[in-house]
């Protein structure tokens, strides 16, 4: 065996030879960790047109089951990002991970709304730790021109699980000729990531298989100059400024945009007459493209901060263009073919994921380490907030008037996103004051 049970839980590892490029290693478990968490949370929205027929729930009833995985989504990213700040990434991943995975396998268990409810908001409580995690992960294991493809490649992972979670979801549907086992194989996914987590992630200064001439490259600009020796900032310090305000409003105004494709988007199919199983091509076009898109947005400034831009000028300048990419998915509500309203969803996710690679990596561009994931939770906290409440709507003017009008605001937020970046997202010039 490569190592034993208690190797793996033991933050004491034993030293082994340097792996070379250690750190996009660490990256690619950041990639699978959030592959296997958008596989868990859209195995119900693959499986909604059959289980919403079997239990004749409406839109507004299946609005409920998102609310209650958002609900507990919102409240845990804050909880979680300060918790992992105080615990580590280790042991914080660890845990989180292998709780949503309970979770998810206990949904098979559901008989009605209520149940549904109620392990849809475990779920979200246990998935809420992921993306504050990794966004510290990131920001400790690499530099800052680095960041950016780093935040793409596990960022990444969301639109990589949507797009094969309806070919898993549906082949074992058909396997098993029930819903129900699907829910716990997709659930034990998280159980075998553990085990690979346990067994290689270390913090990079206690790393037994990370090189000092790696470690170096690492630490060379990791950390803004006004943080360098600086103390923890308290969560109050932090809300003072103006960056963390920037990056909340950005992200709380787009993520709902996000979480109306992964949630409704086979829901809109059927509204627009069009049989899921016949559209699964369609169904996973905005996931690929959004999967382009982390690249693309990653790419770009990392290729702008080589030609000399300042970090945060190349962050700004591309969350200006993928806001306005964003607009066109005002064009789904209008045109009637599949694939020219596959088009307008998968151009706006591409633009969409570019953006959010931009967000998820600002905070470790303008924040030290040990309040990178506090940040992150806390514009995940504001995420959750605005989606709870796009969702809620989405439901109700979907039941009474239709889709388009949702649509049109949707290609409109951004906009509004985008401003809140490029006015108040700046480099700061004194450290934010300790807790």
């Amino acid at each position: 065996m490569l190592c034993s049970v208690e190797a793996l839980w033991s933050d004491n590892p034993i030293v082994k030879p340097a792996i070379p490029n250690l750190r996009w290693w660490i990256a690619g478990l950041l990639f699978l960790s959030t592959v296997i968490n958008y596989i868990d949370r859209q195995t119900l929205s693959v499986l909604a047109p059959h289980i919403k027929r079997e239990f004749e729930w409406t839109n507004s009833d299946f609005a409920l089951l998102i609310i209650s995985f958002r609900v507990a989504y919102a409240v845990g990213q804050s909880v979680c990002g300060r918790l992992v700040d105080r615990t580590g990434i280790r042991n914080g991943l660890s845990f989180a991970v292998l709780f949503y995975s309970v979770a998810a396998m206990l949904t098979s268990l559901a008989t009605g709304l209520r149940s549904f409810c109620a392990f849809r908001f475990l779920l979200g409580a246990g998935e809420s730790a992921n993306w504050p995690g990794a966004t510290k992960a990131v920001s400790e294991w690499f530099p800052r021109k680095e960041s950016g493809w780093a935040v793409a490649l596990f960022d990444s992972g969301s639109a990589i699980g949507g797009a094969v979670a309806p070919f898993i979801v549906y082949g074992a549907y058909r396997w098993f000729g029930d819903w129900r086992p699907v829910f716990v194989l997709t659930g034990s996914l998280g159980l075998l990531w553990i085990v690979a987590f346990r067994w290689l992630y270390h913090a990079p200064e206690t790393h037994p298989r990370l090189a000092p001439e790696e470690l170096r490259y690492i630490r060379q600009d990791s950390v803004l100059p006004a943080f360098r020796g600086g103390e923890r900032p308290s969560v109050r310090a932090l809300l003072g400024m103006r960056q963390t305000w920037g990056i909340v409003i950005s992200k709380s105004l787009t993520d709902p945009v996000w979480f109306f494709v992964t949630d409704w988007f086979a829901i809109y199919l059927v509204s627009r007459g069009f049989n899921p199983e016949q559209s699964l091509i369609a169904f996973w076009a905005p996931f690929l493209a959004a999967d382009i898109g982390n690249f693309a947005g990653g790419g770009l400034s990392s290729y702008l901060i080589s030609r000399g831009w300042p970090v945060l000028r190349s962050r700004r300048f591309v969350a200006a263009i993928s806001g306005l990419g964003m607009a066109t998915l005002c064009g789904a509500a209008f045109l009637p073919s599949l694939p020219a309203l596959v088009f307008c969803f998968a151009f706006s996710t591409l633009a969409y994921a570019a953006f959010s690679t931009i967000v998820l990596t600002l905070p470790a561009d303008v924040y030290p380490s040990g309040s990178v994931a506090t940040v992150s939770g806390l514009s995940g906290t504001g995420a959750g907030i605005g989606t709870i409440g796009a969702t809620y709507l989405t439901g109700l003017v979907a039941d009474r008037y239709s889709f388009t009008p949702v649509l049109i605001v949707a290609s409109l937020v951004p906009l509004l996103a985008a401003a809140a970046v490029l006015a108040l997202v700046r480099e700061p010039k004194t450290a934010a004051p300790a807790s």
